[in-house]
């Protein structure tokens, strides 16, 4: 049987109270009584339950979330399933803020991590832009006791606590092989689309596209890499121009996000070219475009999953308990048009 608090009072020969005060480290407690207590604690292998100390007490636990504020389908959604968590606040005991910085911005992301009061976080997740700077900020948040998650795009090689995200080389090699399949035995050239190799999961997915077309498809040239920048007309004058310029474009692999601005360029050009597309995120844009054709395949990863899996590692850290892997691990999801939800 789990020892409990009882327990330690028989073996200490204190009461409840002063079992309580040792426990929560309050004052008026003799440290003769406070190292007899602590002792019993030991002999009986007493293990806390810090969450259920937590609940009874009502704690809240404060967390921000920095996310990048910008024209992209995709962050809309992160936005919105970080306030439908903010929503459920009251149930989840979670007082949740947001920190909006300028895309692919250093320099914001590291003024919003200073910005944060020790002691009065509980716990950051953002999405992160892997600068030298950012990886300072974090890791000098981390130092300071609050612990970081990482949303979407990680930071390998700091002290940051956890990463929500798919497995972004394997995304990239995913993408890979279908592009190569649907291509069959066709010779050409393959333009990438980013939108900036800032970020760590738009050059593991280029990584892992790149490795895979060099090993299994090699008869498919792949040109530089394209960054949009996330902003719709950016991409689509990128795509128009490279279409436009270059008659051996037979592949396009959109690996983050500018896919309305990809989707508009290849909607103007109609069936001027047949191109085989891949891309990531399921938005209503890409959903439309797999419905009418104009894209093939596309991956996606579940927000809301990740957004409440760095809420439950935050407040897990908080209470000194360990996670589920299988629960915290995000899927990457494939669709055509065959499987739409």
């Amino acid at each position: 049987m789990r020892p409990t608090v009882h327990d330690i009072a028989a073996v200490a020969g204190v009461s409840l109270a002063t079992v309580d005060r040792v426990l929560n480290q309050r004052p008026g407690v003799r440290g003769v009584t406070r190292q007899r207590v602590e002792e019993a604690i030991r002999e009986i292998g007493y293990v806390r339950d810090v969450a259920a100390a937590n609940l009874a007490k009502g704690r809240l636990y404060p967390l921000v979330f920095i996310l990048p504020a910008s024209d992209n389908s995709f962050m809309h959604g992160l936005h919105a399933e970080v306030r439908q968590a903010i929503g459920r606040a009251s149930s989840e005991r979670t007082d949740i803020r947001i920190i909006e910085v300028p895309a692919f911005v250093p320099a914001a992301l590291v003024a919003a991590l200073d910005s944060l009061a020790v002691g009065a976080t509980a716990g950051v997740a953002l999405v992160a832009i892997d600068a030298p700077e950012v990886r300072s900020a974090v890791d000098r948040l981390v130092a300071a006791g609050v612990p970081v998650v990482t949303l979407v795009s990680d930071l390998t090689g700091t002290s940051r606590h956890h990463y929500a995200g798919v497995d972004n080389i394997a995304a990239g090699r995913t993408a890979a092989r279908l592009l190569g399949r649907f291509l069959g035995g066709l010779e050409g050239d393959v333009l990438t689309l980013a939108g900036s190799m800032l970020v760590r999961d738009h050059r593991e997915r280029l990584e892992g596209f790149s490795a895979l077309m060099a090993e299994e498809f090699p008869r498919l040239s792949l040109l530089p890499v394209l960054e949009g920048r996330d902003d719709p007309e950016t991409a689509n004058r990128l795509i128009s121009d490279a279409l436009s310029n270059n008659g051996r474009i037979i592949g396009i692999y959109s690996l983050g996000a500018g896919n309305r601005g990809l989707i508009k360029a290849l909607k103007e050009r109609g069936a001027q070219r047949e191109l085989t597309v891949v891309a990531h995120e399921l938005t209503e844009h890409t959903r439309a475009a797999l419905k009418d054709g104009v894209i093939d395949a596309v991956l996606n990863q579940d927000a809301g999953h990740e957004v409440r899996s760095a809420i439950r590692v935050l407040k897990a850290h908080a209470d000194g308990l360990g996670l589920i892997a299988a629960q915290e691990r995000i899927r990457l999801d494939i669709f055509l048009k065959d499987n739409l939800p």
